[in-house]
């Protein structure tokens, strides 16, 4: 019998070997592992929050929770009309998965801590938290922003808040309707818009007929309304008290009414979606639907316009945790893959691609950051005043940095990357909904115009800002100057010419940002590979085009 060497197939012999393929990204601690992050949530004021934030980076990254969002994307939300007498039934039923994620976000504070206790540092450690959870599993994240943003709009009446708020600011979590009283926790959704007016909020043409009170009773379908299991809604309409037109309210819809009534809230179907596929969204009807009005009837863009700032702020967080996921995933698939000799780390032309999302994700994550200090209880005035501009400065480059940024990093995984049994396809699939929720491209960089025409103290603050690193790059500042030329002569232009001009305003302006952040707050060598790759004379549409020189394995490293 002769001997067969090493390494020789021998006939007969198995067929399939699993060889040169990365093990499952997983046990990992997803905020133990992630440096700029530790670093930023120092930075900002929220050291004291990093054992929470490690005890909830070990749970996001455990085999339980990556498999309860696979399962809760897997296994979609159902919506049941009728029960099987043929009663209005108006349920979502979601996956055990989904309730076990939110639970769990719930239970850390990944939505209201910040309100709950105010403390100096709180906003970005929420931030933080809610970041986490939405690296793994996204579609949960919505009903979670939601409340935490309707506080904002709720707080100030107090025939809502009074009962309302307590339970908003609960860390349990009842998927049940159950009545009032024997439910200590809620979760708050959003129904705004309607088909013939999308963005355009005013054009609605639900119709509150007041009753007496702060109470209306409401006619009309909301064409898209968020997360519609939660226990009470956000809703717009138009209002009226008998023959007097009030205008545009913003109406809290309880799902519940007294002494456990089902207030009427008719799902007419859920939304296909894209992405998002674990969270349901759906068509609403009212029909003499009971609702409170919030703050002052007829003035529903003030009273819900602090909420808006704040889902916007979430929809930058979300897209910075998609970011993350994508480097992450793609930089381990890249350290355990090898090709023509070598890892696929080690290889110049992947390092490169590797350390521009690195980048991205970085700046995306700081801004959010920075964004959410502003937002804290004792934020100074000038915070106050320069979230009013960066909100939608932000909120525009980051969400339509999202797409491209996921695309490129499935593109390192190859064919594993196409594949839904990696998570970058769902991932790829989410990062869409963030630039689109909350005002798409055109209506957020509008924003931006209006932030500058009417609200001057807004601009001043940015630029302030900006001024913190001044001299500090020659390429910032050359940059800086251009845009608040820009920015000083579209605020005087003709509307026509200053909203065409809006797009590339909103860029400029979130670069400018992005640009003083990483100079303050990351390494040398990742603030200067950032700015001359954004800003730089040779600067390139895609990713994986840094300048000579750049230490880009550190950069990877780092991540």
């Amino acid at each position: 019998m002769t001997s067969v060497a090493r390494g020789q197939r021998v006939i007969g012999a198995a067929t399939h070997y699993v060889e040169n393929q990365p093990p499952v990204r997983t046990d990992v601690n997803e905020y133990a592992v992630n440096a700029p992050l530790v670093e930023g949530v120092a930075a900002f004021g929220a050291a004291w929050a990093h054992e929470s934030l490690r005890e909830a980076g070990g749970l996001v990254g455990s085999p339980s929770f990556q498999r309860d969002a696979t399962l809760a994307n897997v296994h979609t939300p159902v919506a049941h009309a009728h029960d099987r007498w043929g009663f209005r039934l108006d349920e979502v039923e979601y996956d055990p998965s989904y309730h076990r994620v939110i639970s769990e976000a719930v239970a850390r504070g990944a939505h209201t801590s910040a309100w709950a206790d105010p403390k100096p540092g709180a906003d970005v450690a929420r931030a933080a938290m809610f970041m986490l959870f939405a690296q793994v599993e996204p579609g949960h994240a919505c009903p979670v922003s939601m409340t935490h943003a309707a506080v904002a709009s709720i707080k100030e009446s107090p025939w809502v808040a009074d009962a309302w708020l307590p339970r908003l600011y609960s860390r349990d979590y009842e998927p049940r309707l159950l009545p009032n009283d024997e439910k200590s926790s809620a979760l708050i959704g959003m129904a705004m818009t309607e088909k013939q007016g999308g963005s355009d909020v005013r054009a609605g043409s639900t119709v509150g007929e007041a009753m007496g009170g702060h109470a209306y009773q409401l006619t009309g379908h909301k064409w898209f309304c968020s997360a519609p299991m939660s226990d009470g809604f956000l809703v717009l309409a138009q209002t009226r008290r008998g023959n007097v037109e009030e205008g545009l309210s913003c109406l809290f819809v309880p799902r519940l009414l007294q002494r456990g009534m089902r207030n009427v809230f008719r799902i007419q179907r859920l939304k296909d979606k894209l992405g998002n596929r674990s969270n349901a969204s759906a068509e609403v009807e009212f029909d003499g639907t009971i609702g409170m009005v919030l703050g002052e009837p007829g003035r529903g863009i003030h009273t819900i316009i602090e909420m808006v700032q704040r889902t916007r702020l979430d929809c930058v967080l979300g897209t910075a945790a998609g970011m993350r996921q994508a480097v992450a995933e793609a930089t381990w698939h890249a350290r355990g893959r090898s090709a023509f000799g070598k890892l696929l780390v080690d290889q110049a032309a992947m390092t490169s691609v590797l350390a521009d999302l690195a980048l991205e994700s970085e700046a995306a994550m700081l801004t959010g950051l920075r964004l959410a200090q502003a937002f804290s209880a004792d934020a100074s005035d000038a915070d106050v005043a320069l979230r009013r501009l960066a909100t939608p400065v932000s909120k525009y480059w980051v969400t339509k940095r999202g797409p491209h940024h996921a695309y490129e990093a499935l593109e390192c995984l190859g064919g594993n990357g196409y594949s839904e049994s990696f998570p970058l396809a769902r991932r790829y699939r989410e990062q869409p909904v963030m630039a689109i929720w909350e005002g798409s491209g055109n209506v957020i960089a509008l924003d931006v115009l209006r932030a500058l025409t009417r609200d001057p103290e807004s601009a001043a603050a940015f630029a302030a800002e900006l001024d913190t690193t001044a001299g500090a790059s020659a390429l910032l500042d050359g940059h800086v100057a251009r845009t608040l030329s820009m920015m000083d002569e579209i605020a005087g232009a003709e509307i026509d010419e200053a909203q065409a001009q809006a797009r590339r305003l909103s860029e400029n302006l979130a670069l400018a940002l992005q640009g003083s952040l990483m100079l303050r707050h990351a390494p040398s060598v990742a603030a200067e590979a950032f700015l001359a790759a954004r800003l730089g004379e040779d600067r390139a549409a895609q990713y994986g085009n840094l300048p000579r020189g750049t230490d880009a394995a550190a950069i990877v490293a780092r991540h």
